[in-house]
Parts: structure tokens; C-alpha cells; sequence
């Protein structure tokens, strides 16, 4: 009783945004993040105060995920981003970036919580019913019939991650393979309910970005002493185990194992192993794979009888193989195995990439599983390769869902913001009456939710450059650093997401003064023309609700207990 010490009291925060130590590391994590944001976004090595292993990325998931706070406001933020990325794969620094903003904007400003946040709900629910609407001007229809606007969807995201260091042409390459492998994946004349397929990933570091590749089928590791002269007729017999084979007593299962001193439970094992055998390859079985270890008594038994032997598999594999095969893992030893549970395959061969050599499986018909070759010159550079590859194939899923995209390089936020301030400025009295608040709070509000969508299209510049809104269309526009005002046209070119161009009839104004309000005209352009950057519709307007609903929630904590113990 000695040793027990006291338990130490919770200790409880109030008001945690009037707290000079959160809202510093408020502002931290908004700086960090903003300073990710975009194509030339900086890069973020993390690792924690002992050492291990060094994260490089500008990808939300990895470095949300790598930081901790022993801060549970910041916790609570961090959270509900991750939770949007988990969901959706991309848009998780918009959403960070605007969420911290809003926040920012509203504590700097005299406006009560309780009316920024109704006023925020407001807003958010105008800018839904804008981004839904046919003549909406930031969003785009995609034609499926047409791949142009799908690898520029694949393009966005693969080159806003600085980290992959992709040169153009090597960004474009993946672009086009992202793309293909997500065709791949889609079933082409499956009656009744439609199984999209899988993409599996195969790292290779050292070698050129434009040798990675995308194969129909799926590629495997080589088992030992397997060659093209090894190589069955077609097609192949196949059996899937999820069961480990390695006649460890351990793999029986749970309970108490009762055995007479006089038997040898290794042999009594190894027998039915060995047994399994022979019924797999009486059943003419000509490829035995296995999620985990196969004992290699079993192993030399099934190759001397001309049985492609494949372990360790892991269950990332499972899924893919039972789609492409047909193929019903076997979760027992001790059972005949049902003829049910085979798979066939079409056939096989030996592929050989760097220093891996993969046995790849053909499907017997049509199947919906691909392999990506993802070729990087070193491994930091192919992990975050890897991450954003994964993002792309989720976003260009997504458009199955929903077929649109939003426009890029931050005029979705200026279009948003322009409109929010027209639409809102016509029907000041009926608003604020319904949402109990002055004009003048109602109209400060509209300007701090404005504000805050502008700061996240401002966050995409790093260089020095100014960020410009043109009074017609409300794109915005980057002007470099070292532009000078006589050939301000010239250096402007077109809008960020290459809709728009710049001619002497337009007018410009910066993102961070006053401008009289508009309503954004629609951008009638040839078809020919075409957006050079967009963002995934369906994750960018998640983004844009969980960034107002986490800060409004933020806003709304008056208490934080926290326990000690």
C-alpha cells in the first residue's frame, strides 16, 4: 500500500480559445499546415524527441497522423480532420487550413460564438446549394467518354505533394497510369450488383519514375526454385489458405490440448499436412497458396509432384487473389477441403522488375484486379508516392458517385467567397432576423467566413507572389514575386485553375483589400479549353463541411477536463 500514490486531480480548462497557450499552438499547427498547402508547398520532416524513424511528406494523412499534441483541443481538431481524410483521401489540408482560419478570423473579431456560429451554418448550407447547382461556376461535369478531364483530376492530386519530386513528364506518366489502373477496376459487363475490383501496389525504389507500369492481373512474390520450365498447362487449379500451415500446435485454436504422453503431436500434424497433400493434388491442384507459413515438408512434397508452391502471401493479398481466382480461403487443416473452394486461373509467368521477381496471375475471364508498378528513385520519395497514388485512385472512384469536379488552384474559394458576399448582402434584414442577430453582426460574420475561404486560396502561393481576384468570374490569379505593373497582364496569363485568361478588359483586385461586391458571371469558354487543374467534387465539399462544422464545434467548447492520471 506503500507504493500507491495519490491520484492527482483533473484539471479543468475554461473558455480554451481565450487560453494564450492554445490559440499559439492554434496558430503553430495553422502555419505548419498552410505552409504544406499546394504544388510548391514545403516539405515536413517529423520524428519524435528520441530518435526513430524520419517522416518527410506534405500529405495531411501522414502528418496529422505523426504529429501529437498532448493538447486535447488541438487533439479534438486534428481528429475530425483525419476523420474527412480517412473518408475521402484528398482535401484534408483545404479543410485544416480553412477550419483554422475561420477560427482565427472570429476570435480576432468582436463577434459572439454564439452568433459566428449560426451565421457559419448559414453560410455553409448557401455554399452546399451553390456547388450543387447545374449553373454553379466552379464546377465541372466530367464525360467519361473522354479521359482528358480524369488524368487532369489524377494530375491535381499527384503534383500538389511536392515530396514525390515528379519532373513533368514524370507527373503526367503516373497521371495516365492512376487513371488506367482505375479503369481497370471498373467492371466492364458484370450482370446484376456491379464488384469493383482492387489495385495493388508493387514498391520499387531505384529505378526511373517512368518505368512503373500498370498489368492486368496481379503480380505476387516468386516463390524459391520455381522457372519457365516449372510452368504448368493452362488453366490452373488453384486453392487459397488462410490457415497457417506451419503444424504449429499454437495454430489449433483456442483451449486446453489434451495428449498422450505416448503420442507425437509433430507427426501426428505433419501427417495431416501431409494429407492435405495428397488431396490437392488428387484433386489436380497446380497452384497451393497460403496467407501465412506452409511447413517445408509439405512444401517439398506438393513441388515434387509439379505443384507451384506460394506462402506468406499476407491479407492485403487475400482479397485481390480471391477476386481474381475465384478461389474461397480455406480457414482449416483438419477438414477434406470442399470442391467449392478452388479457383482457376488463366496462367502465369515470371516478371522481373529491379531486383523482384514476381510471378504474375492471369485471370480465367474477365476480372476487375490490376497490379501498379510504382517505380521512385529512393524509398522516401516512393513512400509518399505510394500514399498519393492511393489518393488519386480514391478520387477518381469518387467520380463514379457523383461525375463532377470543382475547378483548382484556389478559385473554387474565390468564386465561393464572392458569391457568398453578393448573395448574402441582398437579403440582409430577412437573415439576421431569422438567425436572431444585428445587421451589423450578420454582415461582420459573411466578411469572416469570406475571409476565411480567401485565406485558404491565399495559402496555395509560397514564393512571395500576391494573390488576385478578377471582378468577373472571381477566379484567382498569381502574381509573381518580380512582376512589374506595366506587364502585369502578361505575367498573370491565366486564372489558377486555366479556365480563364487574362485580357486588357478585365479588372483585378488583391485577395487581402476590400472590393465592392459581385455576382461571379459563369465562364462560357470553348470546349476545346479546358480547367488544368481540379479538384475532387465529392471530397472537396466534405472538406468544406467538416472545416465549418470542426470550427464551429471548436468555437462551442467552454470546458475542457482533463485527466492527470
Amino acid at each position: 500500500m506503500s507504493r500507491l500514490s495519490k491520484k492527482s486531480p483533473s484539471v479543468c480548462t475554461d473558455m480554451p480559445l481565450d487560453n494564450t497557450d492554445i490559440c499559439s499552438k492554434l496558430h503553430l499547427l495553422k502555419q505548419i499546415l498552410t505552409s504544406c498547402f499546394g504544388p510548391t508547398g514545403r516539405l515536413k520532416q517529423v520524428h519524435n524527441n528520441i530518435g526513430g524513424h524520419v517522416v518527410t511528406t506534405s500529405a495531411s494523412s501522414v502528418l496529422l497522423s505523426s504529429v501529437s499534441s498532448s493538447q486535447p483541443f488541438i487533439n479534438l481538431i486534428k481528429t475530425s480532420i483525419l476523420n474527412h481524410v480517412s473518408r475521402f483521401s484528398d482535401c484534408g489540408l483545404f479543410a485544416a487550413v480553412l477550419c483554422l482560419s475561420l477560427i482565427e478570423q472570429i476570435k480576432k473579431s468582436a463577434l459572439r460564438e454564439s452568433v459566428a456560429i449560426r451565421v457559419n451554418n448559414y453560410l455553409l448550407a448557401l455554399c452546399t446549394s451553390y456547388l450543387q447547382r447545374e449553373d454553379c461556376g466552379c464546377r465541372v461535369k466530367l464525360d467519361f467518354c473522354s479521359t482528358q478531364n480524369l488524368i487532369t483530376l489524377a494530375r491535381s492530386v499527384i503534383s500538389s505533394k511536392p515530396a514525390c519530386v515528379l519532373t513533368e513528364p514524370e507527373t503526367l506518366h503516373i497521371s495516365k497510369l492512376a487513371v488506367q489502373a482505375f479503369l481497370l477496376t471498373v467492371p466492364c459487363s458484370s450482370p446484376g450488383i456491379v464488384s469493383f475490383g482492387r489495385i495493388v501496389t508493387v514498391p520499387v525504389d531505384g529505378h526511373s519514375v517512368l518505368s512503373s507500369e500498370v498489368l492486368p492481373g496481379l503480380l505476387v512474390e516468386m516463390p524459391d526454385g520455381l522457372s519457365e520450365e516449372d510452368k504448368p498447362l493452362n488453366p490452373l487449379s488453384v486453392v487459397l489458405f488462410s490457415a497457417s500451415l506451419a503444424g504449429d500446435i499454437s495454430e489449433l485454436g483456442d483451449g486446453v490440448i489434451e495428449a498422450h504422453p505416448d503420442v507425437d503431436t509433430d507427426s501426428q500434424i505433419l501427417g495431416q499436412l501431409l494429407e492435405l497433400g495428397r488431396q490437392v493434388i488428387n484433386d489436380e491442384v497446380k497452384l497451393f497458396m497460403c496467407q501465412k507459413v506452409i511447413h517445408p515438408v509439405l512444401q517439398q512434397y506438393l513441388r515434387s509432384h509439379g505443384v507451384i508452391v506460394v506462402e506468406r502471401l499476407g491479407i492485403a493479398l487475400m482479397e485481390p487473389l480471391t477476386q481474381l481466382t475465384g478461389a474461397q480461403p480455406v480457414a482449416t487443416l483438419h477438414t477434406t477441403i470442399p470442391p467449392k473452394t478452388y479457383g482457376k486461373a488463366r496462367d502465369l509467368c515470371i516478371k522481373h522488375f529491379g531486383s523482384k521477381t514476381m510471378l504474375h496471375l492471369f485471370p480465367l475471364g474477365e476480372s476487375a484486379i490490376c497490379t501498379m508498378i510504382l517505380c521512385h528513385r529512393n524509398q522516401t520519395m516512393l513512400n509518399e508516392l505510394k500514399v498519393v497514388c492511393q489518393t488519386a485512385e480514391h478520387v477518381l472512384r469518387l467520380t463514379l458517385r457523383e461525375p463532377f469536379a470543382l475547378v483548382g488552384g484556389g478559385c473554387t474559394e474565390t468564386n465561393l467567397a464572392a458569391y457568398v458576399r453578393h448573395k448574402s448582402k441582398s437579403e440582409v434584414p430577412e437573415t439576421a432576423s431569422v438567425l436572431m442577430c444585428s445587421h451589423t453582426e450578420y454582415l461582420l460574420g459573411v466578411e469572416l467566413f469570406c475571409c476565411a475561404l480567401e485565406s485558404a486560396a491565399r495559402a496555395l502561393e509560397h514564393d512571395g507572389g500576391s494573390s488576385l481576384i478578377d471582378l468577373t468570374h472571381a477566379h484567382r490569379w498569381m502574381l509573381p514575386a518580380d512582376a512589374i505593373k506595366e506587364t502585369m497582364e502578361e505575367s498573370l496569363g491565366f486564372c489558377g485553375c486555366g479556365l480563364v485568361q487574362s485580357s486588357p478588359s478585365k479588372k483585378w483586385t488583391y485577395l487581402n483589400t476590400k472590393y465592392s461586391d459581385f455576382c461571379p458571371s459563369p465562364v462560357f469558354t470553348d470546349t476545346r479549353v479546358q480547367p488544368r487543374v481540379l479538384d475532387s467534387f465529392t471530397a472537396k465539399l466534405s472538406a468544406l463541411q467538416v472545416a465549418v462544422e470542426t470550427a464551429n464545434l471548436a468555437l462551442d467548447v467552454k470546458y475542457i477536463i482533463q485527466d492527470m492520471n
